[in-house]
């Protein structure tokens, strides 16, 4: 689908900037965004609460928040909300603050917008049940591939896109992977677990990571690097790997591992390290009378 770029004068209806909002939200815009709405006005200004202004990261925009100074100051907080990812609010008394001769003020929240991360899951057993309504929840946009058909019938999978593809078939099929997405072998085998995991290591990928037991894990890699000195190719950066693959929780059920790795998935996402955020001990020891 081709872009329109609109001018940010207001040719643009509200249907528009909603679109755009969706394509930006789907991936289809291959960019990310911020997305300006106003908030709260008062007095005579430009626009009504509810427009809207959405700012792409490779310059163009759609919509309106009222032109003028305050749009010029709305795009200002814009750019910076895309280069660090930060929602802020732009307040501005128009007359005082901006010198427009309008009498008003006006509020506008501006908020960044991107493409939900992919996930790919490759195994469709209990784990993978568990994991997938998780991982679609904590906003992933999920894909799941497994040779058995009676597997993709589950309920879980209902709502995202499966393909019956065995091992060999997904590696031709994930022909698009990106830096930004995210993979996680879990299948019913190690050999196939090895398998997908010595060759989508080589693929562009942000996260990747292999279910199994430490011996398994450690098992695994060594025959990997093994074939690849034995090769003769230059060895392939394993610091995106992740194996065994979730945070060290401690339960052991199909739900608990699930929660473990979507958990991990959202550390990774968000930059979080996974460590307790408690500050009781702390209080107490800094203060014991507390």
């Amino acid at each position: 689908m081709q872009r329109r770029r609109i001018d940010s004068r207001g040719s643009a209806t509200a249907l528009d900037v909603a679109q755009a909002v969706v394509e930006v939200l789907s991936g289809r815009a291959g960019v990310a965004a911020a997305l300006a709405t106003v908030i709260d006005r008062s007095g005579s200004a430009p626009q009504v609460v509810g427009a809207r202004l959405l700012v792409r990261d490779d310059g163009s925009q759609v919509g309106t928040v009222g032109g003028g100074a305050i749009e010029a100051q709305v795009q200002d907080a814009c750019r910076a909300v895309l280069r660090d990812g930060r929602s802020r609010r732009v307040q501005a008394h128009l007359v005082r603050d901006l010198g427009m001769c309008c009498g008003g003020s006006m509020e506008v929240f501006v908020e960044f917008l991107q493409p939900e991360p992919r996930l790919f899951v490759i195994g469709a057993g209990h784990v993978s049940q568990a994991l997938v309504p998780l991982a679609r929840a904590a906003g992933f946009r999920v894909s799941v591939f497994d040779d058995r058909d009676e597997f993709l019938d589950h309920p879980a999978f209902a709502e995202v896109h499966h393909d019956a593809r065995d091992v060999d078939e997904i590696i031709d099929v994930l022909d698009d992977l990106g830096d930004g997405d995210y993979i996680i072998v879990v299948t019913r085998d190690h050999a196939r677990d090895e398998r997908a995991l010595t060759e989508l290591m080589r693929r562009p990928h942000r996260y990747l990571g292999m279910i199994g037991s430490r011996r398994k894990v450690i098992a695994v890699l060594r025959r990997i690097v093994h074939r690849e000195r034995e090769s003769g190719r230059p060895m392939t950066d394993l610091s995106r790997v992740r194996a065994p693959i979730g945070l060290a929780l401690g339960g052991r059920t199909p739900v608990e591992i699930a929660i473990s790795i979507v958990a991990e998935l959202v550390a990774d996402r968000h930059g979080g390290s996974g460590a307790s955020m408690n500050l009781v001990q702390q209080l107490l020891a800094d203060d014991p009378d507390t």
